[in-house]
């Protein structure tokens, strides 16, 4: 008798819960949404003030850097290399140019 009580007991919860069930999907399903959009947002800023620049003045550094040492190979050898110093530029200008699009190609 005591052990139908209980599953008694525990078939209406489990009855109710279960009823309950989409309700608390829909809205965690909600929550979740919210969070990643506000998440998204914070990723876009930080993206674009902080990874960006980095990258754009460690490809300035760098193609300074080449352009001093093609310089010093064309005074010691006669012979100017601009391939590398055109990669680099083209990097640039693709860094420098890139959070005006990027975030239309992945959201």
């Amino acid at each position: 008798m005591k052990y139908k009580k209980t599953f008694l007991i525990l078939l209406v919860f489990s009855l109710v819960f279960s009823l309950m069930l989409p309700v608390f999907a829909d809205s965690v399903a909600d929550a979740v949404e919210g969070t990643v959009n506000e998440a998204m947002e914070q990723v876009k800023e930080v993206v674009n003030r902080v990874v960006f620049p980095v990258i754009d003045a460690i490809l300035a550094i760098m193609l300074f850097a080449k352009i001093a040492t093609a310089y010093m190979d064309y005074r010691k050898k006669g012979q100017f290399e601009f391939a590398p110093i055109a990669i680099l530029l083209a990097s640039l200008i693709f860094s420098l140019t890139c959070p005006l699009y990027i975030w239309q190609i992945l959201a």
